[in-house]
């Protein structure tokens, strides 16, 4: 009796430790998840995501954006894809390499109004780095190394 008495513990136990994380996980990726959009579909289906939590990625509009000259943390900007544009207001400190056509992800709120407010702001990076090429430099040549030169090191 005693040792059934003692499984039915340990299952009871297990069951609501494994119920506790399963909550865990749970909230803390419904908190922390959101949409991830490009401008395009965003204008598409705005009215669906009102409100809602999303991500979205496009090109600043060249020459769009304006800076409040009063508080320098206020931004506005657009950001376009292929045959759309959504005006983005951020209040914070923007990255270094924020500037016109540069591609961004912001993460924020569509309003009903169809401007976007961001809570952050982040430039994305290119995806290939391409070093500048010298006319006349092959990278990894040595031509200028004189390989029978010996370092005289008795002075």
């Amino acid at each position: 009796m005693e040792s059934s008495n003692k499984k039915v513990k340990f299952i009871v136990g297990s069951a609501l430790i494994i119920l506790a994380i399963g909550y865990l996980i749970g909230a803390s990726v419904s908190n922390t998840s959101k949409y991830f959009l490009t401008v395009d579909e965003l204008a598409a289906q705005g009215a669906f995501y009102y409100g809602t939590g999303v991500k979205v990625k496009g090109k600043v509009v060249a020459g769009s954006i304006e800076r409040n000259p009063n508080n320098y943390l206020d931004v506005a900007f657009k950001i376009e894809e292929k045959s759309s544009n959504v005006k983005v207001v951020y209040k914070g400190v923007t990255p270094d390499m924020f500037s016109d056509g540069r591609d961004v992800v912001v993460e924020g709120v569509l309003a009903k109004d169809g401007v976007f407010h961001a809570n952050t702001l982040l430039t994305s990076c290119p995806s290939k780095y391409e070093p500048g090429k010298e006319p006349g430099k092959n990278p990894g040549s040595m031509s200028e190394y004189d390989t029978e030169k010996k370092p005289d090191f008795k002075k």
